[in-house]
């Protein structure tokens, strides 16, 4: 009797239980599982906040007004405007995460673009690096003030002037990989066979330096969030009465002695925030940069 036929490949990739080997390594990485956990959790916060919110967050009740937490009704109190606490931290997250995405994605868009045409086009490179070292000399938090202060206030115009803050670096970052794939033979290769620099840009060699640009923005979209955050408890961001944790430490400041929890309540908010997508970002670098190895 011939022997056994060794039993086919799983189709769901090598592994055991049929999971590639970077996503195993992910999940054994307690950082990332926990910022994974933490970012899931707050990220459907976000999106289920008109569901989960018990109160209308901006509904003034002057009958329970500055109450403390566990308050019957109340579980994290409420404001000096008898604003439910819990409500306004649930609508905070969708604010702050929103704020962070869009700030990080529109950054992340001008930065690539920019550092790709530095590092592909031999040109090119020294006039746009030229404004990426402009952009990069000013301190990150007093650009954005300063395009808020020329903009205008606005959680659309504190977008704009955290995407400018995370440009520099994503150019430098893009620039550096794309000019050590540039000469790889992969890429000569698809020049030989007639590939236009657009075809070579987007299917060789954006592919193989995306590794530290997702890092970088997992990373970044802690601090985007922190900078917003800064800016609307200067008053440069969200105005009265939106539900933004900045915002909502800013109006607590009269009450630090009195009601402490206004200010302890969305410090927390943005403490847990921070750390969840600094976690995720410590994980994939472990996993997805080769230094770390």
């Amino acid at each position: 009797m011939s022997a056994a036929s060794p039993a086919p490949a799983s189709r769901t990739g090598p592994g055991r239980g049929g999971l590639p080997k970077g996503v195993r390594k992910l999940l054994r990485s307690p950082h990332f599982v926990v910022g994974a956990i933490l970012s899931l959790a707050i990220v459907g916060v976000a999106i289920l906040a008109p569901w989960l919110a018990p109160k209308d967050p901006y509904f003034q009740d002057y009958a329970n007004v500055l109450k403390p937490v566990g308050t019957p009704g109340f579980p994290l109190g409420t404001d000096q405007f008898g604003r439910d606490m819990l409500s306004r931290l649930i609508h905070g997250a969708r604010i702050s995460v929103a704020v962070g995405a869009a700030s990080v994605g529109l950054g992340m868009l001008v930065g690539v673009s920019m550092g790709v045409v530095a590092g592909y086009f031999r040109r090119l490179d020294r006039p746009v690096m030229m404004v990426v070292d402009v952009l990069i000399a000013f301190p990150g938090i007093l650009l954005a003030i300063a395009i808020v202060a020329a903009l205008g206030t606005g959680l659309v115009n504190v977008v704009f002037a955290v995407a400018l803050f995370s440009v520099p670096t994503f150019a430098r970052i893009t620039r550096a990989s794309v000019l050590n794939a540039r000469d790889e033979e992969y890429v000569s290769a698809a020049r030989a066979l007639g590939a236009r620099d657009p075809r070579i840009i987007v299917r060789a060699i954006l592919p193989n330096v995306i590794s530290p640009i997702v890092i970088y923005a997992s990373l970044r979209l802690a601090t985007s969030i922190l900078t917003a955050a800064t800016l609307s408890f200067l008053g440069l961001g969200a105005q009265p009465p939106t539900a933004e944790w900045g915002a909502m430490i800013s109006d607590a400041r009269t009450y630090l002695y009195s009601a402490r929890s206004l200010s302890i309540i969305p410090g927390v908010g943005i403490f847990v925030t921070v750390l969840a997508f600094n976690l995720i970002g410590d994980g994939l670098r472990d996993v997805l940069d080769p230094r770390s190895r």
